[in-house]
Formats: structure tokens, sequence, C-alpha cells
């Protein structure tokens, strides 16, 4: 595949950045004429990043099931009979083979999940000699892990992490609908304490839960309302599994995703967007109106924790079609 493009931003974009939204005007851009929305938001896209550049994540389950929470989409939770079973953490040398091979391929950030309500002091220790290891690549380094205290996030950071991700899933009025053993402001305080310990912060949520259209709005004024936006903010598309709360649910309009990829481009728009869960599911055209509309990070591999992704051979196959090439951050 290519290397990362030069191509020169289109234009200065001076709009200062804002976090103070309203529900009403967050609203109000979601249903904004579909092509008019995706022309505003090419152009911020391409104010900050080059046009023709994503960048490409590789993201391991390092310990995989047995999670305590009730999150009603999570085919993790020991509560709910999905299949996945049980497993114990990686051994630290497992993570980094894969994290090489990663970089071979031509991912530039390496992500770890781990299953936990919150990871215990000593669970933590093999996933810092992780974090080292992955950074001794040469490779951005990103967890994500649930909970953590300021302590931790400390660790983490003097490790050598870049990223960390907690995402806040949807809005505050539906969460209650989606989580019930973990509050959001729960979720908000990890991402103080992570910011506190001066990481960058990868957070996003997931569309298609059964939510309207004001929820979406919700959800993107709590992540850009922050007293900093997250530097990645990652749109999932539901995955339904057989075997959770959210398995029957409804499909969601394809275009709803593009409108809130678009509309997180124009208000977040120095952030890392990126194209998350549901992408097995979507049409090459599908994927096209996404990047378009200012996405421009994917996970690279086949695998998203426990849930399928697009191979690597289908992605390049897109990317030649639509004539895009991995950015390299920094380059």
């Amino acid at each position: 595949m290519a290397t990362s493009p030069t191509t020169t931003p289109l234009r200065p974009d001076p709009t200062p950045l804002r976090h103070d939204f309203g529900l009403e005007e967050l609203e109000s851009l979601l249903a904004r004429p579909l092509l008019d929305l995706l022309f505003e938001a090419q152009l911020v896209h391409r104010a900050h990043f080059p046009a023709n550049a994503v960048q490409l994540s590789q993201l391991l389950s390092i310990k995989t099931g047995g999670c305590s929470e009730d999150c009603g989409y999570c085919p993790q939770a020991s509560r709910y009979d999905t299949g996945v079973e049980r497993e114990q953490t990686l051994a630290v040398d497992e993570v980094l083979a894969r994290a090489k091979a990663a970089k071979e391929g031509g991912a530039s950030r390496f992500c770890m999940g781990a299953a936990w309500r919150s990871p215990k002091d000593h669970e933590l220790q093999p996933v810092l000699e992780m974090v080292k290891g992955v950074k001794a690549l040469g490779l951005e380094a990103c967890a994500t892990l649930g909970m953590l205290s300021e302590a931790q996030a400390g660790a983490l950071k003097e490790a050598g992490l870049d990223y960390y991700n907690h995402n806040l899933d949807t809005s505050p009025e539906h969460y209650g609908e989606i989580i019930t053993t973990r509050t959001y402001q729960d979720r908000l305080d990890t991402l103080s304490h992570v910011r506190g310990a001066g990481m960058h912060v990868c957070s996003g949520g997931i569309v298609g839960l059964g939510e309207s259209r004001r929820d979406r709005a919700g959800l993107l004024q709590a992540l850009a309302n922050q007293p900093e936006h997250p530097e990645s903010v990652p749109i999932n598309l539901l995955v339904k599994v057989g075997g959770t709360p959210l398995a029957q649910v409804d499909d969601l309009d394809p275009f709803e995703l593009v409108r809130t990829i678009a509309v997180a481009r124009l208000i977040m728009p120095k952030s890392y967007v990126r194209l998350s869960a549901g992408r097995e599911q979507m049409s090459d055209e599908l994927h096209a109106l996404c990047f378009m509309a200012g996405a421009n990070s994917i996970f690279w591999g086949a695998k998203l924790l426990t849930t399928p992704n697009p191979s690597g051979d289908r992605d390049q196959r897109l990317f030649q079609r639509l004539g895009l090439s991995p950015l390299v951050p920094g380059a």
C-alpha cells in the first residue's frame, strides 16, 4: 500500500474551537440536507488533515470475557450467553509479537483492550510492560481497560501510553437504557483522570442502540463540550450479537451514521474521527460516504476484540478503489 500523502490542507480554518454547543443546535446540524452536511464536513476535514489519508489502528483483546458490567451491547458481559469464553490475560511476548505484525501490516497505532470493569493494580502490571514494548516498536500505544483511578492513569502515562479509550456510548439521557452498572459520571471521571495524567483521550460512542436522533446529538454534545476535545473520536455502529439485550434492536438508517460522523467532524475539527465497529456489515459505498463525512481513522485487521472486522485485503482493495493511503501521524 502507498505511503501517506503530503496533501496540503485545502484552506486555513480560523474558526476557534468551541465547547458550548447546545442540544438544539446539534439536532439542527444532524437534520441538515445530507449533501450540504457532507460538503461542509469535507471542507473542515481538509482544513486540518490530508484529504485522502486514513490513520490505521489495530485492536487486540489482551483479556477476553468475564466482565461484570451489564452493557446491553457487549458479548463479553458474563451475565449474557453469547458464546464468548472467559480467558486469561495474554502473555507480554505474545502481545508484542502481534504488535510487531500490526506495524508490518501498516498500522501506526496499536490498541489493547481488556474486559475489566476496572483493573486491579496487580492486573495492570503486565499491561505496563506491554505498553513499553509497543512504544519500543515505534508504534503509538492505546489501551481500553475500563475505569481508572488517578494513580493508574499516571502509571500508564509513565509507561508511555499515548491514548486511553473510554467511550461515553450514548447520550446521558439514554445511557440508563443501555448500562446500569456504571454511571455516566464514572465515565467522565475516568476521562478526567486520563486527561490529568497527560494522555490523549480517545472517546466516542455507539449508534444504533435504539436511540433517537436527539440522543445522538446528546452524545456529540457530551464529547465536544468537554474542556478539551478528545483527540480521537470513535463512532461505532452497533454489532448485534445473539444473547445480548440489544440483539433484536431495529437497524439504524445508515445515513444516520454518516450524519453523526459529519457533525463530529464539524464540531471537533482537529480530532481523528474513527469509523470503528460495524464496518464488516457496511458496503464500500457506505464506507466512502463516511470518509467523505470526515472519518479519517479505522481499525485494521479481521477482528475487533470479539466481533468481525473487514479483512486487510478487503480494506486494501477499498483504499485502492477510493485512492486512499495510510496516514502516518507526524509524517
